[in-house]
């Protein structure tokens, strides 16, 4: 237990929170809609290949990043069109999705670069570390809180503005209506279609975000199949944290603290197959021990 101790690791479980606190609160905004964004993997995916590509064609981050969230916002609007006009069941609609870009990221990749399974030859650009000043000055909180990823402070940022949407605005509480009570909502004027588009367009942004993290900050490069689930994790987190964005960013934590434990073992050679699964096993820990807890609230809140 000595990596508790250790401020690599807690530095390690931040980096390793961002992509997946991005995804939850894309698929949180989603699901508080009414909608299930089962497509999450698949556009994390697309927009860290795009990203990349855009970046390395171009030598410019801005139009890397502007390349990556177009495609995964639009890859989002896909779904969100199939599912609202076409009336397409949403499981197998977002399954589809990511089907088709785990494969179609690939094809594309070779298409464009040669590169089979990871954009080697392309020098892309990645978004800059920030030091944050005062903090890095601190003994031990700087060593943790510091120097990480401008990501990494934008997708904490966006878990509190989630929170203070989704409770205070005037657009969170519409959101909110059509979650709940689409017929409710209809009938005191929400258009519930409307609403529903712009709450996946931000889904969208999100997922997009946390995809170009992993291949233009987490590290420097686009690979196959480098989402690893986290867009399924990202379900999981979301489920736990019950639609609030500060318990999502909770869920996302100990989600990053799996991964680390994962890391550290794999730096102190212990056997890959059981490092592989700590971060999913982690979660399926976590996920139980929530619903237990929400249980026994409801139990105690029906018998007052």
């Amino acid at each position: 237990m000595e990596f508790l101790v250790n401020l690599d690791f807690w530095f390690t479980v931040l980096r390793c929170t961002t992509p997946v606190l991005l995804a939850t609160m894309a698929a949180l905004i989603a699901s508080r809609s009414g909608l299930l964004n089962l497509g999450l993997e698949g556009t994390m995916t697309i927009a860290a290949l795009c990203g990349v590509l855009g970046s390395g064609f171009t030598g410019s981050l801005f139009v890397g990043a502007v390349a990556g969230l177009a495609a995964g916002t639009v890859y989002t609007m896909l779904l969100a069109y199939f599912i609202q006009h076409l009336k397409a069941n949403q499981v197998i609609t977002g399954v589809a999705l990511n089907l088709a870009a785990t494969g179609g990221s690939v094809f594309c990749l070779y298409s464009l670069t040669g590169d089979k399974n990871a954009s080697n030859s392309l020098p892309s650009q990645a978004f800059p570390a920030v030091n944050i000043p005062v903090i890095k000055d601190i003994p031990v909180l700087g060593d943790i809180l510091s120097g990480h990823n401008c990501l990494t402070y934008l997708a904490f940022i966006i878990a509190v503005v989630m929170f203070i949407m989704l409770k205070r605005t005037a657009f969170g509480i519409r959101i909110r209506a059509v979650g709940e009570s689409e017929e409710a909502a209809r009938s005191v004027g929400i258009n519930v279609k409307k609403v529903r588009y712009q709450a996946m367009f931000i889904s969208g942004i999100l997922a997009s975000l946390g995809g170009m993290y992993l291949s233009m900050g987490y590290v420097n490069r686009f690979t196959s199949n480098m989402v690893a689930g986290r867009g399924y994790i990202a379900l999981a987190t979301n489920a736990m944290a019950a639609g609030n964005a500060l318990m999502g960013t909770v869920s996302s934590i100990l989600y990053g603290f799996g991964s680390g434990i994962s890391i550290y073992l794999q730096n102190n050679n212990v056997d890959p197959y059981l490092i592989t699964m700590i971060p999913y096993a982690s979660i399926i820990i976590f996920y139980v021990a929530f619903s237990l807890y929400y249980k026994v609230r409801q139990k105690s809140e029906g018998g007052l």
